[in-house]
């Protein structure tokens, strides 16, 4: 059974922070922090609604991805959808008034490339939505695209989505986008074992929100 506690990305959280009795949030939190000294990118990045025709971006991230990315963000690939079957799903969302859509997504821009996306899914309109953040190549991650593609992203879903909470809750132990969300101004509210999605194995993950 895989578990995101025992399946660290690269570096080790220091023995220190080990010890028995340690509470798991803590240990997190200290992994977090020991490598909070990435640099950061001077791309300007622009987020927008997502076109139906760019849903291919999404599709591909995932299914190119390596087994060692899926790992890191908890993603099963014997749980991605084939990718005619994922597009049409899509295509059938996207032809929904925004108020009954379960998804909603936002591209990242760096001038006309695509450098990342966010997805919201669930989404109640009106009330809350799960939001996801990727950056797309490798050598982009933990630079900073993300801090700027998720504030642009954030203000986009509660503007079109009417939101009341906007929650995130990537894998514990993935140390970008729990920076990125803390850089953002989302509230940490507690680390928790769930099968986050429909793509998810069981894990450990940090969950955060922010409110209007």
């Amino acid at each position: 059974m895989r578990t995101a506690l025992t399946s660290l990305p690269t570096e080790q959280i220091p023995e220190s922070k080990m010890r028995a009795g340690s509470p798991r949030s803590d240990v997190i939190h200290a992994y977090i922090a020991l490598h909070a000294n990435k640099s950061e990118t001077d791309m300007n990045i622009v987020a927008r609604e997502m076109l139906l025709s760019e849903v291919g971006i999404i599709i591909d991230y995932f299914h190119d991805a390596t087994l060692e990315h899926l790992e890191t963000m908890g993603v099963d690939p014997s749980r991605l959808p084939r990718r005619g079957e994922w597009l049409e799903r899509q295509a059938k969302e996207f032809a929904l008034p925004v108020e009954q859509r379960s998804s909603f997504a936002t591209i990242w821009l760096a001038g006309d490339r695509p450098v990342g996306f966010s997805t919201c899914n669930p989404v109640v309109y009106g009330d809350r939505a799960n939001m996801h953040l990727h950056v797309i190549e490798p050598g982009n991650r933990q630079q900073g695209i993300g801090v700027q593609g998720v504030r642009q992203s954030a203000a986009i879903y509660f503007e079109r989505l009417k939101l009341k909470h906007l929650f995130c809750e990537p894998n514990a132990f993935n140390v970008g986008p729990n920076r990125t969300l803390q850089k953002c101004g989302f509230k940490y509210l507690k680390t928790h074992m769930t099968v986050p999605g429909p793509i998810n194995y069981h894990q450990a993950v940090t969950r955060w929100v922010m409110e209007p």
